[in-house]
């Protein structure tokens, strides 16, 4: 019998979160120099957690690339269909 996908760990960990563990929000502090020794951990201040983009163009800069087909490829593609 197969295991589920949701409970397979591995990776589990690389993927973006919303919410960090107090190690990683004391990392991020550290990393922006907000962290000091003497703190408690307890009361930590709010770290902003964004994700990453995936640098994905869009359809125009696509278009405007060097390398791309020609615009008119996509209009006779769509002639030969009708």
């Amino acid at each position: 019998m197969s295991i589920d996908r949701s409970l397979k760990v591995k990776g589990a960990l690389s993927r973006h979160r919303n919410v960090l563990s107090r190690g990683e929000r004391i990392e991020v502090l550290k990393q922006e120099e907000r962290w000091e020794d003497d703190k408690s951990v307890m009361g930590l201040p709010k770290v902003a957690h964004r994700k990453a983009g995936t640098g994905k163009k869009d359809a125009k800069e696509e278009a405007a690339a060097p390398g791309a087909a020609p615009a008119a490829a996509p209009a006779a593609g769509a002639a030969a269909k009708k």
